[in-house]
């Protein structure tokens, strides 16, 4: 066998399946009793040293202006050249789409972990992509598409990529024992994301369905998150974000059912005295399950720093409530109702806009889905009746102010900043300072993000009044 970067026995090369490098001989050839012939010598780093590099000698071959990194992430040291599936691409554009995947979309996707240590398309989906045909291309796939659209000269790799992802992934959901594994899902939800970005719902939606009857297989979508956290969460929050509705329930409030389970701080007894509620808030008419999702949430934002939320936990957070507050209906039967109901309306946007607002995008742009939640929460609004309590005080202006950081073109933001700035001269409020204060007191988790944006939008509103 020629000398390439394969790390592989003789064997193992031509049957194509993978090895665990084993001297004198590995696994596969010991059970069959054969030679074990290496042409390039086994890895021998330590199984329990977990290493971060450069690949030198391949950076200067390969691509002499980008590095490529090589990671150990815990069990077994990997190369991400090391094996990979064979592609119809040249070797040099499947290299150059590898350090792409691993050093820019593995962090657009989840820039909730931006250590490469640790990020989990680093560390747990790119090592199911070297052993598995269909997830590599799937992978090169959404690398190339990124690489071509900045460069605006077509689609050719891309093509190529998605012909064969297609292929492989139809061979995975034909075969019983691969239709419902982790690399199928994963696969089917990255492919469904890819045809909404085109513009092919259709195609997209019969995806989305496809990898819900896969969640249904393994149990729901809370026994998939036990045993697999990143494809349970991808799924997720996907699907909701292109479906613009959620495609899974939620556990109710004693962990019952096989739907997203909230984090366990969300059952953390609630101490908020009355007096401690924001301004207008208890006068409102406000439906109990949308109130409580408001008080709890209310409840998460004041935890004393050391028992601050950690990325994964407002990730997992947010998708529980946004899953929550959109699954909602509302029941319109009830004598008297529609005050309650427009209000309810209005809190329950103005909340699942503020969540994405702090929580930013993951996997895919959810810029859809806000513009369309936006266009809800003005629309509510404007069925107010000028009494309601949730059209002056702190707890309107914090509503307003959502809007305007949530609204992504220039008509629609003015329209909310000018609901919002009669409330913040009512309140006589005239700088950054003094609106911060006020609305810290509605509903305001600390996140760089949820600061930046709202001082931005919020000195522009001061600017222009």
């Amino acid at each position: 066998m020629r000398r390439t970067l394969r790390r592989s026995c003789d064997a193992c090369a031509r049957s194509k399946l993978s090895c665990d490098l084993r001297t004198p001989r590995c696994s596969r050839c010991l059970k069959r009793k054969a030679s074990c012939v290496y042409a390039n010598e086994p890895l021998t780093s330590s199984p329990l040293e977990t290493t971060y590099s450069y690949n030198a000698n391949v950076v200067q071959r390969e691509s002499p202006t980008s590095p490529i990194l090589w990671f150990d992430p815990g069990t077994q040291a990997f190369d991400p050249f090391d094996a990979h599936p064979m592609t119809r691409l040249p070797r040099a554009r499947v290299q150059q789409l590898i350090i792409h995947f691993l050093s820019n979309i593995a962090f657009q996707y989840y820039p909730l972990d931006l250590k490469p240590t640790s990020n989990p398309f680093v560390v747990s989906w790119w090592p199911l992509a070297l052993q598995d045909p269909a997830l590599f291309h799937v992978s090169l796939q959404t690398a190339s598409l990124d690489v071509e659209l900045r460069a605006q000269k077509g689609f050719e790799n891309s093509e190529v990529l998605m012909a064969d992802s297609i292929s492989l992934v139809r061979r995975r959901v034909n075969e019983p024992l691969l239709a419902s594994q982790d690399e199928t899902m994963d696969s089917v939800v990255t492919l469904a994301a890819i045809e909404f970005g085109k513009g092919n719902t259709t195609v997209g939606s019969m995806h989305i369905d496809g990898v819900k009857e896969m969640v249904r297989l393994r149990g729901g979508i809370h026994l998939l998150k036990v045993t697999n956290p990143l494809t349970a969460r991808m799924v997720s929050w996907v699907s909701l974000i292109l479906t613009q509705t959620p495609q899974f329930n939620v556990q109710d409030d004693v962990h019952l059912g096989d739907g997203i389970a909230p984090i366990p701080q969300w059952f953390e007894p609630q101490t908020t005295s009355r007096d401690q509620f924001p301004s207008g808030f208890l006068d409102l008419e406000l439906d109990p399950d949308i109130s409580d999702v408001f008080l709890r949430l209310h409840h998460l934002s004041h935890l004393s720093h050391e028992d601050k939320l950690s990325t994964t936990d407002l990730h997992d957070l947010t998708c529980y409530v946004l899953h929550k507050l959109l699954a909602w209906s509302p029941d319109k039967s009830q004598p008297g109702s529609l005050s309650l109901v427009s209000t309810s309306q209005c809190i329950r946007y103005a909340i699942a806009l503020y969540m994405l607002a702090i929580h930013g995008p993951t996997y895919f742009s959810h810029a859809h889905l806000q513009s369309s939640l936006v266009m809800e929460l003005k629309s509510n609004i404007g069925s107010l009746i000028s009494i309601s309590a949730i059209t002056h005080g702190p707890l309107a202006l914090w509503v307003f102010t959502v809007g305007v950081v949530a609204s992504q073109d220039a008509l629609t933001s003015a329209w909310f900043t000018a609901k919002a700035m009669p409330v913040a001269r009512d309140l006589e409020l005239h700088s950054w300072d003094d609106f911060s204060q006020c609305i810290k007191g509605v509903l305001w988790y600390k996140t760089q993000r949820g600061e930046e944006q709202f001082r931005q939008r919020w000195e522009e509103a001061l600017s222009t009044k």
